[in-house]
């Protein structure tokens, strides 16, 4: 571009300026609307650009571990949906704020800290993705266009301009985590980490492993165990399961239109369970006082209603990250890109999104293959995506059973049940938690904590261990403190 004038010089430097704003910007976030006083943690907040062009503006929170920010892990987190924001996973899941529920009246919400925040013992990026999601905004109508390929990639590019503008964290240990959709692209961005390593791009990102938690791994089989999941949990009756059963085939997805009798037998079974919440069987379905089904997962529409008629469900919870999100105060703070979206969403259910990928079990093959450590987690009260999904795929990887079924503890409690399967150098571990939905840390954040701490740490999680005391032992330390020689190999040399 050539300027040949004062007038079109300072158009250039306009340009060369919004150019570099838009590709990369970041700001320290000391105060929130909603907290009172300075936040006892450090919060950084921006936007990343990434595509073509940087088209694809994502944005981020990321916050400092409250413990060592210099030796502790780096996770980027991965929330689900997909559409929903990592905002949600800060302040529903494994974040140190909390909405104060019990205090919301409808008018501008107020923060809690939480104490099981996973920043206790990590640096977490929470981001955005795909763009649309949250605060990530695209400048060409056609850049909007996402799929799961194109999302992993995102992801990918996002983590490596990051770690760029932050070298200190390039040391770091590192970890892709994310829970429901997000624990579907979740190894596919680890895979895209490692062709990047192998590809000597720069920065070299130190993986060790993933994290997923009730993660979509292929949807349809996913689904499929919800049947089985429900007669396990006493939902139907044996009768139903076992004319289903023989009937059906095992297909309960997808069955023959032509065969009545598995249709009449699925029939049966959806009217037992049309009033079940799906993310936890245990909890009220959705139902105004009224009397009225509430469907959407974000009930957005309740920000009108009186407080005499909420209705009692856990989704009514969900309202405060809207009012508090599109605050333009909240906004400011946060230092959100005028005119860049039109209204924030926990969850964007109208994203132009092509699930392009069936199914990420070869990811989780290649990776144990590669030698990285995983951990997968399940809520034992989620029918959304059912434990029994889960353990089904790790079955099918067929992987050498280190530590047969067992149960977990947090303070002398059982907390879930845990295995562990090992592949040469690689291990992954799988947990139930006891009494969670989906996800699980929104229903049991001190177990949860408790459980990805021992992970991280390279203990196993049936050692039930404080925070105060978990420390990486020596060989003869775990052989002392266990007595028991066939658990060397799960302590550190």
């Amino acid at each position: 571009m050539e300027c040949s004038s004062f007038h079109t010089l300072i158009l250039c430097l306009l340009l060369l300026i919004n150019i570099n704003t838009t590709a990369h910007s970041q700001s320290i976030i000391n105060t929130l609307p909603g907290f009172h006083g300075t936040l006892p943690f450090k919060l950084e907040t921006g936007y990343i650009g990434v595509g073509e062009n940087d088209e694809v503006q994502l944005f981020y929170y990321f916050i400092q571990s409250e413990n060592d920010p210099e030796r502790d892990p780096l996770i980027l987190w991965l929330t689900g949906g997909p559409g929903c924001s990592g905002f949600s996973g800060l302040v529903y899941e494994i974040g140190p704020l909390a909405f104060d529920l019990e205090a919301f009246d409808g008018s501008f919400p107020s923060f809690t800290l939480n104490p099981y925040s996973w920043t206790k013992i990590a640096n977490i990026i929470f981001i955005d993705s795909p763009v649309g999601t949250g605060f990530s905004y695209a400048t060409t109508p056609q850049a909007y266009n996402s799929n799961d390929t194109k999302s992993a990639e995102h992801n990918y590019s996002f983590l490596r301009k990051w770690l760029l503008n932050h070298p200190e964290f390039v040391k770091n240990r590192l970890y892709v985590a994310g829970d429901s959709y997000g624990g579907k692209i979740t190894p596919m961005v680890a895979l895209e980490i490692v062709k990047g390593n192998d590809a000597g791009f720069e920065p070299r990102m130190l993986l060790q492993g993933y994290i997923v938690g009730n993660s979509i791994t292929n949807f349809s089989k996913d689904q499929n165990e919800r049947v089985p999941y429900a007669h396990k949990m006493a939902l139907i009756p044996d009768e139903y399961f076992e004319v289903a059963s023989s009937s059906c085939h095992g297909e309960y997805v997808n069955p023959d239109p032509q065969n009545m009798q598995c249709l009449s037998a699925l029939q049966l079974i959806k009217e037992c369970l049309s009033r079940i919440y799906d993310a936890h069987i245990l909890e009220p379905k959705c139902i105004s006082r009224s009397g009225q089904l509430i469907l959407e997962d974000d009930p957005v529409d309740l920000l009108s209603s009186s407080k005499q008629e909420q209705p009692l469900c856990r989704n009514y919870n969900y309202v405060t990250s809207y009012v508090w999100a599109n605050d333009e105060t909240v906004q400011e703070a946060l230092h959100i890109r005028k005119g860049t979206i039109t209204e924030w969403k926990r969850c964007n259910r109208s994203l132009s999104y092509e699930h392009d990928v069936e199914s990420v079990f070869q990811h989780h093959r290649l990776l144990n293959e590669k030698g990285f450590q995983a951990l997968v987690y399940s809520g034992d009260h989620d029918m959304a995506i059912p434990y029994l999904s889960t353990l089904k795929w790790i079955c099918d990887l067929n992987l050498t059973l280190d530590k047969d079924w067992r149960p977990w503890n947090v303070d002398g409690q059982v907390a879930g049940y845990t295995m562990k399967y090992k592949n040469n150098e690689a291990q992954l571990t799988f947990a139930t938690v006891k009494g969670a939905g989906h996800t699980a840390p929104e229903y049991k954040p001190k177990q949860c904590l408790a459980m990805v701490n021992r992970w991280l740490s390279s203990y196993p999680l049936y050692i039930d261990i404080s925070m105060s005391e978990l420390i990486i032992p020596t060989t003869f330390e775990c052989l002392a403190m266990i007595n028991d020689k066939t658990f060397l190999n799960d302590c550190s040399a």
